[in-house]
């Protein structure tokens, strides 16, 4: 037989094993989504909220009093910018659809008047087949609203097993950890070393993300603010949520502040914000993502798009929004579980060989009992 025929065939029966084990594993994750997108995601918001603990454990706080703070501040922070965006929701919603009727009505002038000079009774008509098609599809919608009653019983049960997790991972990290290791035995140091390079990629991601997505966010809500676009606050926090997702992220939220633009102010202020987001998207790629984000990943941007399009799959937006942290940890720590023990450093001139200890050396001596 060929040599290259052995070489071909022991490569091919060693990547069906891998590619059988890669699906297997695919197949419990997407089966145990419930438990394992709330892991992956509190392992994201252990990456982000240990620093603040890790000083207050340093400051002299007991674990458990650092990681309530933590906990508390991060729930303050979040209540209180919910409530500053549902305040200004509430105020300036009324105020959005006056603007978006009115924005209609000056379209449905400009296509009777303008270069398409259609009619009002073809206009009419198209509104009346638009409604006819949401009418048709309204059982779909009303079938998807019952069985989104049941979604949300699980988004809830999620989120209580995540702060669960997010807790006890900010308190007992370090302990989780060790206790981990003792299963790999003389493999322990390998895994420990790749453990703490995948927690360093870990951590550099979501604290980078986080920087660029605050200035994704303000970028968006200055301008919008000065356009003095309605729901403005609210844009600008699904901007800051949507930079999470790399690459798409950033276009899904971009196009609904475009619309909400248009509907506003009209075409004009459309078309000038369009420009500054796209000028604000070249601004992330080259200069943001390269130096906050780029040495924990250094991915090219089709293994992003590919690693976003599994995830999507596997874990819709969740999955999405945890692909690229996961893929990041995975080539990091790999090198670090190949790479072999650091050879032992001979023995300074003139210093006499190390014997080893005699046998019971080190055992507790058992005591004397007294008379």
């Amino acid at each position: 037989m060929p040599p290259i025929l052995n070489t071909l065939s022991a490569w091919s029966w060693r990547v069906i094993v891998i590619g059988a084990l890669i699906y297997l594993v695919a197949m419990i994750i997407a089966r145990l989504s419930f438990v394992a997108l709330p892991v992956a995601i509190a392992f994201l918001l252990a990456a982000l909220l240990f620093p603040l603990t890790n000083r207050l454990r340093a400051a002299g706080l007991r674990p458990i009093y650092a990681t309530w703070i933590t906990m508390l501040v991060a729930f303050a922070f979040i209540i209180g910018v919910g409530f500053i965006i549902g305040v200004r929701a509430n105020e300036e919603f009324p105020g959005l659809v006056a603007q978006i009727q009115q924005t209609a009505r000056d379209a449905q002038n400009w296509l009777i008047t303008g270069p398409f000079h259609l009619k009002e009774a073809q206009i009419a008509d198209f509104v009346e087949e638009l409604t006819r098609q949401l009418d048709q599809q309204r059982g779909q919608i009303t079938s998807t609203v019952l069985s989104g009653a049941t979604a949300i019983i699980e988004v809830l049960a999620s989120i209580v097993l995540l702060l669960f997790i997010t807790f006890f991972l900010l308190k007992d990290g370090d302990r989780i950890w060790s206790w981990f290791l003792r299963a790999f035995g003389g493999a322990a140091p390998r895994v420990d070393r790749a453990g703490r390079a995948a927690w360093r990629t870990l951590s550099h991601y979501v604290l980078g993300t986080v920087a660029v997505a605050a200035v994704h966010g303000l970028i968006i809500g200055v301008v919008l603010a000065g356009m003095r676009v309605p729901l403005w606050a609210p844009l600008a926090v699904l901007v800051f949520l949507a930079s999470f997702i790399p690459i798409v992220g950033i276009f899904f939220a971009g196009a609904i502040a475009t619309l909400v633009v248009f509907g506003a102010q009209g075409w004009v202020y459309a078309l000038v914000f369009v420009g500054i987001l796209i000028v604000e998207q070249q601004l992330e790629n080259h200069v943001l993502q390269p130096l906050i984000v780029g040495r924990a990943l250094e991915f090219h941007p089709l293994a992003i798009i590919l690693v976003l399009a599994v995830g999507g799959v596997l874990g819709g937006i969740a999955g999405a929004a945890v692909a690229v942290p996961v893929a990041a940890v995975i080539y990091r720590a790999l090198p670090e579980l190949r790479k072999e023990e650091p050879p032992a450093l001979p023995p300074a001139p003139g210093t006499p060989p190390e014997t080893p200890p005699p046998p019971g050396a080190g055992e507790a001596v058992p005591e004397t009992p007294s008379r």
